[in-house]
């Protein structure tokens, strides 16, 4: 019996000139991926091979989605609610966050104004699609979440990213506004607690660029997604900044949130934003066409999110994330990391580690390699200085962070 031809792995040459002559969308050649993601790959690897590796590479909690979540998703499938729901969401769930911003921050914002979201990603994707044209610009701080910059780039706006250090806690503030400000400036992104530095930006600062940003006529957007799991300060909303009840009617602000962090739902995708009263259409319109709706299982499952006892396990989580944030901070200093701003929210450092090394991409390889260790290079943060820093994220119990310390300190 004769063997079938072998197939050539090479591409026909037709196929070849049609890639030639069809390329890419232009905004491709700037959308990076994560290099996180390759490591992440490259520490599964590893572990399959028998290695004993320690994740302080992704920013996912540790813990898992807390029970009452998870029986109440269990219990909506069980009464077969899978079928779409209204494209901004369950009104029941969308109240409920509501309440919940009334309840804890004192505020009053009507549900019509919630909208429900797969994951912050899909707010902002929302915000962004409604906001920014070819042309317009999105101020933000460099080093910040990737993600935000490519959504600007996927509707050709322009980015006005702004190199920020110690000195202002790696955040923006109403003077580095001030001083950037270009005509083409349509909306200023903030993200308070920030990814992958820890910081907030404090409430007589914000009070500053809300005003300022009133006054130029432009959107605010603020990402608020590890709101929550925060640290020696009491948690806090964009919101509770406004100087009047003008402002808190929120013309020009735009909250960004997400169940995935504090809530613990990562693989759930849900979201939510909070957008003026003018915008809830738009929204509207782009999520027909985006996405239709988010996920009904994982918003079924979030209404038990605001249950008492799902907050009060969710409070025991967060003093456990402070537990680990107070003993890895003095240990990394230890190691000759500096991290001139102690973070007070999320679950990062952003160590400098150019005592170690000026290349850290190779350093976050070598450790890899070498000690089992994964943590994320500077260089998925932006362009300000990356090849000096790492980001570590402690979401690991402290008896892996312990031996975490030790292999670094036994390679370095």
């Amino acid at each position: 019996m004769s063997k079938s031809p072998k197939k050539s792995s090479t591409p026909p040459a037709e196929h070849m000139s049609l890639a030639k002559h069809m390329p890419l969308a232009k905004r491709m050649e700037s959308i990076q991926p994560f290099h996180v993601m390759s490591l992440l790959g490259k520490a599964r690897a590893l572990e399959q091979q028998g290695r004993d590796i320690i994740h302080l590479e992704v920013g996912e909690p540790d813990f898992n989605t807390p029970q009452p979540i998870i029986d109440a998703g269990i219990e909506a499938l069980k009464r077969g609610d899978i079928h779409y729901t209204p494209s901004l969401g369950m009104m029941s769930l969308r109240q409920s966050i509501a309440d919940f911003y009334q309840t804890r921050y004192s505020l009053d914002i009507p549900a019509s104004r919630v909208l429900i979201t797969p994951g912050a990603s899909g707010a902002l994707l929302l915000i962004i699609g409604a906001l920014i044209d070819r042309g317009d610009a999105v101020m933000l701080a460099d080093p910040g979440y990737p993600c935000n910059q490519n959504f600007v780039r996927f509707v050709n706006g322009e980015i006005q990213a702004i190199a920020v250090d110690e000195s202002t806690s790696y955040q923006l503030n109403a003077e580095l506004i001030e001083q950037n400000w270009q005509k083409n400036t349509k909306v200023v992104l903030i993200a308070s607690p920030a990814n992958p530095t820890g910081t907030i930006v404090p409430e007589d600062e914000m009070k500053k660029i809300i005003q300022l940003v009133k006054d130029k006529q432009a959107y605010l957007i603020v990402d608020e997604i590890y709101q929550g799991l925060v640290y020696d300060i009491e948690s806090s909303c964009v919101l509770t900044s406004c100087s009047d009840e003008t402002d808190a009617q929120n013309e020009n602000i735009i909250i960004i949130n997400s169940f995935s962090k504090y809530f613990q739902m990562t693989g759930w995708r849900l979201g939510w934003c909070v957008v003026p009263e003018h915008l809830v259409q738009s929204c509207d319109h782009l999520a027909q066409n985006l996405f239709l709706a988010a996920p009904t299982t994982a918003q079924a499952a979030a209404m038990a999110a605001f249950l008492p006892e799902t907050l009060e396990l969710l409070e025991q989580r967060r003093q456990i994330f402070k537990q680990r944030r107070d003993y890895l901070y003095p240990k990394l200093i230890e190691l000759n990391f500096k991290i001139p701003v102690k973070p007070q929210g999320a679950f990062y450092f952003y160590c400098d580690c150019s005592a170690h090394t000026d290349d850290s991409m190779t350093l976050v390889h070598e450790l890899l390699a070498a000690t089992g260790v994964a943590v994320t290079p500077g260089l998925d943060f932006g362009n300000n200085h990356p090849e000096r820093y790492i980001r570590i994220a402690y979401t690991r119990d402290i008896k892996y962070l312990e031996r975490a310390v030790q292999r670094l300190k036994d390679f370095l």
